[in-house]
């Protein structure tokens, strides 16, 4: 056997496959850690307090205090539970939560897999991440996980609609589902000035695909204890939490390339700072509204979450792909 034709073919790509994707998930739950010190320090600012303060400076380091404090708890298995999916649940959310940026562009060339069908596969990704909270809910074989659950469920699905139909009108600007190239479409402006509509229905319906504030019915502590959640403990629960603030970061990520340009600088004159900055300002930006907006807004009921999002912004968004269609075929604007 030919080991140098083995290790170049095979075993050096794998390696090279293996770093990039670690270069990818060790910061982005390094992100993770630190956006949770965010939303503490910025509510906390929102209410004139301080916040976490104590561990390390400034409180710097009450994320990796949380860390360990989760990791020590024991782990409860609920004795009517179904033991295999009650594990296997927090693993899905976790897992599709780190997949999803296998196709998100940091840069022009910084991407882990450039494909041409980027805006499907994270269709795809988003969709399925509501079968770890229903397998959640069904395993724990408990009467507040399981409605939490079926909250979940029927909310992520409902405002997925207006997210495919709003990312529509996005695709017939751009001529593209590469992720990538609906980016650079944006050189000469940014979406979300033609399509801000658009660029609001998206937001808020990201609000409640991610269950946050004011959308997180699933969670309503005063009906459902802790929602589908509730059952969970230690590293289990822990997933749970990692996976809902990473797939805040996914979203905030979505929401900057398919409107603000990606990694694009705000003014040609700053192209001098690196694409990568842009676009890591562009997400905490994004994220910052997500928490502006859990400290500033009550909670919907539930049938003002659905009515919302079935008779409001499933008509907004449908006659938005409409007007856009339109205007682009009168103009003569699409693109080749």
């Amino acid at each position: 056997m030919d080991w140098l034709a083995l290790w170049s073919d095979y075993v050096l790509p794998l390696i090279i496959i293996i770093g990039k994707v670690l270069l990818i998930a060790v910061p982005l739950l390094i992100a993770v850690a630190y956006l949770t010190l965010m939303e503490r320090k910025v509510i906390a600012a929102m209410q004139m307090r301080k916040g976490p303060n104590i561990v390390g400076p400034f409180g710097l380091l009450q994320p990796f205090a949380d860390g360990v404090k989760l990791m020590s708890k024991e782990l409860i298995l609920p004795t009517e539970s179904n033991k295999a999916l009650f594990i296997l649940a927090p693993v899905i959310t976790f897992s599709l939560a780190m997949v999803g940026w296998a196709v998100i562009p940091f840069s022009e060339r910084l991407v882990l897999a450039n494909i041409n069908v980027g805006v499907l596969y994270l269709l795809a990704i988003s969709s399925l991440g509501v079968y770890g909270i229903i397998i959640a809910g069904w395993a724990s074989n408990s009467k507040y996980p399981f409605l939490g659950a079926i909250r979940s469920a029927a909310q992520m699905v409902s405002y997925e609609v207006s997210i495919g139909l709003v990312i529509i009108t996005v695709l017939l600007c751009a001529g593209s589902l590469n992720l990538s190239a609906i980016v650079k479409a944006q050189q000469g402006m940014w979406y979300i000035i033609p399509l801000f509509p658009m660029f609001v229905i998206f937001f808020v319906s990201i609000l409640a695909e991610t269950n946050r504030h004011p959308f997180d019915l699933p969670e309503a502590e005063a009906e459902l204890v802790a929602g589908y959640n509730v059952e969970y403990s230690s590293m289990t629960f822990a997933m749970f939490f990692l996976g809902e603030y990473a797939n805040m970061i996914l979203m905030s990520a979505n929401c900057s390339i398919l409107f603000l340009g990606g990694w694009l600088p705000i003014h040609h004159s700053l192209s001098f700072i690196p694409g990568p900055i842009w676009f890591f300002a562009k997400i905490v930006f994004c994220l910052f509204v997500f928490i502006w907006a859990r400290a500033t807004l009550p909670r919907y009921r539930y049938d003002q979450l659905m009515r919302l999002g079935w008779k409001v912004f499933l008509p907004l968004s449908l006659l938005g792909v409409v007007v856009v269609a339109g205007t682009l075929v009168y103009m003569g604007w699409l693109p080749n």
